[in-house]
């Protein structure tokens, strides 16, 4: 029986800058900032915003000295393009649940318009239950793939811009640009719009701008 050759360690080194990463779909924020840790050997790492594995597009990585800034980062305003399907509601708030519910999507430009319109400016959102934020030292997404569901407060964040990119009633996909201050749930907002409009939505596809 031959020996298992152990496998050599691998030397870390000191990288400082920050990495302008396009975030794939399917990765983590922290599934991303991992994978390039070990591809560039960094004794030291972060990132500056959690982006869910549905999201794609801009995420600054910071190492090294470069790290002690990620919290100004974390502050700052994002900005998102995000495409929601309406005319159905799912479990998660996107395309990766099951759909809950169907209506049919009988709306105009004009009534998506108005119906964006109370969500700029200062908003409360409840914090979806699939999302990073912890609950007695536990992601509530882990607890809602456990059929767990607890209660979260509302939070005050801002919507500072929110425009209409794209509107196609054969598909029922609507495309918004969105400006927002840090903590805001684009999937949350998706499904208030859907609501708002009666007849339901989820979040299709997101993905970070440039602020």
């Amino acid at each position: 029986m031959t020996a298992a050759v152990p496998r050599p360690k691998i030397q870390k080194r000191a990288v400082h800058g920050v990495l302008m990463l396009d975030k794939p779909l399917g990765l983590t924020s922290n599934d991303a900032l991992q994978k390039v840790k070990r591809l560039l050997r960094a004794e030291k790492g972060g990132h500056t915003g959690t982006l869910d594995p549905l999201a794609t597009g801009l995420l600054p990585l910071t190492f090294g000295a470069a790290t002690k800034f990620s919290q100004v980062s974390l502050e700052a305003d994002k900005a998102y393009r995000a495409t929601l399907q309406l005319g159905a509601t799912t479990t998660t708030g996107d395309g990766e649940g099951e759909v809950l519910e169907r209506r049919a999507v009988a709306v105009t430009p004009a009534q998506i318009q108005a119906a964006c319109e109370p969500f700029k400016g200062a908003i409360s959102q409840l914090p979806p239950m699939y999302s990073a934020l912890k609950h007695q030292g536990r992601a509530l997404y882990e607890l809602a793939r456990e059929g767990i569901t607890v209660e979260r407060q509302p939070r005050a964040v801002t919507i500072h811009a929110l425009e209409i990119v794209d509107w196609q009633p054969e598909s029922a996909l609507l495309t918004l640009d969105v400006r927002c201050s840090k903590g805001t749930y684009i999937r949350t907002l998706g499904e208030d719009i859907g609501a708002a409009l009666g007849c339901g939505a989820h979040l299709a596809a997101l993905r970070r701008t440039a602020s």
